[in-house]
């Protein structure tokens, strides 16, 4: 009877052990992809060195071009919304904004490097407290594209007098997808961790899409109307810049280094003939039944 009892217990034993080393390694999976993804959780900030200004910071300005002819741009009916045909009547898409050869919302920032000998991933940098803010006017965001640091505040506005639905596909950061009436209260969320991008829909009018670059530094730009862009107070190092725009599959991504107080010139080009196939298609978008429409209260 003891001993069939002390078998019992030895097996028990070995299968708790084995248990908590499963945890114990699916722990160290997940954090290894967390870090390789720019996340981590909150107790890991303690570890950062807060970033003091040296003097010397320079900046990463230039112009991102298109060369080859862009495809016509995509004509949008709103025409199952009146609110939203009356309020913008010639309405095209802005997956591909050129204007002469010179692109815009180009999402450019630092993935990684070195500032001086230490890793720029080791620094933690002031949060803004100021808001982004991402409007919805004539039933569409604006800004296309946008860019925000961890932790500082993400504020939606509803400046349209139809009501929209806020859709935010995160994978990194919390979800969220929630009804905004009429001129309503903002929306006011944070990221918490790094990750470029994240899509923003609208499921009432399917036509609507903005990007959200969310790093863990401050050292990004989007490319204005003339294809320009300006990142500052960038420290001497050397660094992977990647330039990112929604209708390409992969970005461009170039080593730069930026010398004491130096205005360093990046100029980068994306192709007609690199667009990813069935995106360069004309056409006319429409509004589609509308589906998973959340009109109060959040969903997760």
């Amino acid at each position: 009877m003891h001993s069939k009892r002390a078998r019992f217990l030895v097996a028990l034993l070995a299968a708790l052990c084995l248990l908590a080393f499963s945890l114990a390694c699916s722990k160290s999976a997940d954090d290894e992809e967390d870090a390789a993804d720019g996340g981590g959780d909150d107790s890991a900030e303690v570890a950062l060195t807060p970033y003091k200004s040296g003097g010397q910071e320079g900046s990463i300005a230039g112009t991102i071009s298109f060369t080859g002819a862009p495809p016509a741009p995509k004509v949008i009916s709103m025409e199952q919304d009146p609110v939203c045909a009356s309020s913008n009547p010639n309405a095209v898409a802005e997956d591909l904004v050129v204007s002469g050869d010179k692109l815009q919302n180009v999402f450019v920032y630092i993935k990684d490097g070195k500032a001086g000998d230490r890793n720029i991933s080791s620094f933690k940098f002031d949060v803004p407290a100021q808001p982004v803010k991402l409007d919805q006017q004539g039933c569409r965001y604006v800004p296309h594209v946008t860019g925000i640091q961890t932790n500082q505040p993400f504020e939606v506005l509803n400046s349209d007098p139809t009501a929209h639905n806020v859709n935010v596909d995160a994978k990194l950061n919390d979800k969220f997808n929630q009804g905004q009436p009429p001129s309503g209260a903002p929306i006011t969320k944070q990221f918490k961790r790094a990750e470029t991008v994240i899509p923003v829909k609208c499921n009432q009018h399917p036509w609507m899409r903005a990007y959200v670059g969310v790093l863990s530094h401050p050292f990004f730009a989007v490319t204005d109307k003339d294809g320009h862009f300006e990142i500052k107070g960038v420290p001497p190092g050397t660094y992977t810049v990647v330039a990112w725009h929604e209708k390409y599959q992969q970005g461009i991504t170039q080593s730069v280094t930026v010398g004491a107080s130096e205005k360093k010139a990046l100029d980068l080009s994306f192709s007609s003939q690199q667009l990813a196939e069935g995106q360069t298609e004309g056409g006319i978008l429409r509004m589609l039944p509308a589906l998973d429409l959340p009109m109060l209260g959040e969903h997760h």
